[in-house]
């Protein structure tokens, strides 16, 4: 199976939570005492569906065929104002950057960023208090008690925004998948087509000295993404986690290379502007084709205010001063 097929990064689940138990209303009665005091416990509360953060996960692919959740009931109240027992809790676990969305209204409800990290997506029904809570000095012995609060059931959207240090951002075909294929483990499918990479790609990128980053291929944009043209939007919601974006562009662009490189970050600011305030690095791939005239030429083309280099993944030229150039903004942050 590819990374594409197991790559999941959004869940659509309905989660349903526990009912709480009711209250008992029993009143206390032994060998001395016929009738006692109210002595009925409190019913114990349902079960919640929790969700929590695991760092070794990196897909939703392990939810996507449990579309049902469903935690358990509480247990009733008992005498000698025992508490119910509490109902079981769903532990739904994700990787870190997952979003909890509600799936009628859209709205976010949480994030998940840290390995361990819980946090209660649909909450159980409280249980109903027992009768000795309601003893007073006009009722001595009342014989009633509350009944549980019933558990909810809601469809709940879970998705994944990558969390990366470099996030690659380039047309189709800017040598994005050959790049990560070079320098990581990871094995995109690559193809001179557009939207050859359906699915983000995470690769583990070695750096000198043992040391390593994460960095992310997202899908190409192409002019208009921003609007929910080509791949746009799914993918773009991707870059939203990364320390460091890569703007990539191929040294046999029709445009010039900052033409290129501002219709990338249009795109970008249309999408979200807070994704203007990202460091930047720029790479001009492709870049085994020119001769050093041209290049010399193409240089006077490129913005003076981002760290660049020209590279070839192919050729396997200035691999290392890109990571070299990389490493060094990650660390800035």
């Amino acid at each position: 199976m590819s990374q594409g097929s197991n790559f999941v990064d959004y869940v659509k689940i309905c989660c349903r939570s526990g009912h709480g138990g009711a209250g008992s209303a029993h009143l206390h009665r032994d060998k001395h005492t016929s009738m006692g005091g109210p002595d009925g416990g409190d019913g114990g509360r349902g079960g919640h569906v929790i969700v929590k953060g695991n760092a070794q996960l990196w897909t939703l692919l392990h939810l996507k065929f449990r579309k049902h959740v469903i935690a358990g009931d509480g247990e009733s109240g008992s005498s000698g104002t025992s508490t119910g027992k509490t109902g079981r809790d769903e532990i739904l676990e994700v990787p870190l950057g997952t979003i909890a969305r509600d799936a009628e209204t859209g709205e976010i409800l949480f994030e998940i960023n840290e390995d361990g990290e819980t946090r209660i997506l649909t909450d159980g029904g409280r249980g109903g208090l027992g009768n000795w809570h309601f003893k007073s000095p006009t009722q001595q012995t009342p014989r009633f008690a509350q009944p549980g609060e019933p558990g909810k059931e809601e469809w709940n959207i879970l998705e994944l925004k990558l969390l990366a240090d470099v996030g690659l951002v380039g047309f189709p075909n800017a040598g994005k998948s050959t790049l990560l294929s070079v320098v990581s483990a990871a094995k995109p499918e690559i193809a001179d087509y557009a939207f050859t990479t359906l699915v983000p790609n995470l690769g583990i990128v070695a750096y000198r000295g043992h040391r390593s980053f994460v960095m992310a291929d997202i899908p190409g944009i192409i002019e208009g993404a921003s609007q929910g043209k080509g791949l746009g939007i799914r993918f773009l919601k991707h870059i939203e986690r990364n320390a460091v974006l890569l703007f990539m562009v191929p040294a046999d662009t029709n445009r010039s290379i900052k033409e290129e490189f501002d219709i990338l970050l249009k795109e970008l600011n249309e999408y979200n502007p807070e994704l203007m305030h990202k460091p930047r690095v720029l790479a001009i791939t492709k870049s085994d084709m020119l001769d050093e005239e041209l290049m010399a030429e193409m240089k006077k083309e490129v913005p003076a205010d981002i760290p660049s280099v020209f590279i070839s993944s192919v050729a396997q030229k200035n691999i290392d001063q890109l990571k070299d150039l990389l490493w060094a903004e990650i660390n800035k942050q």
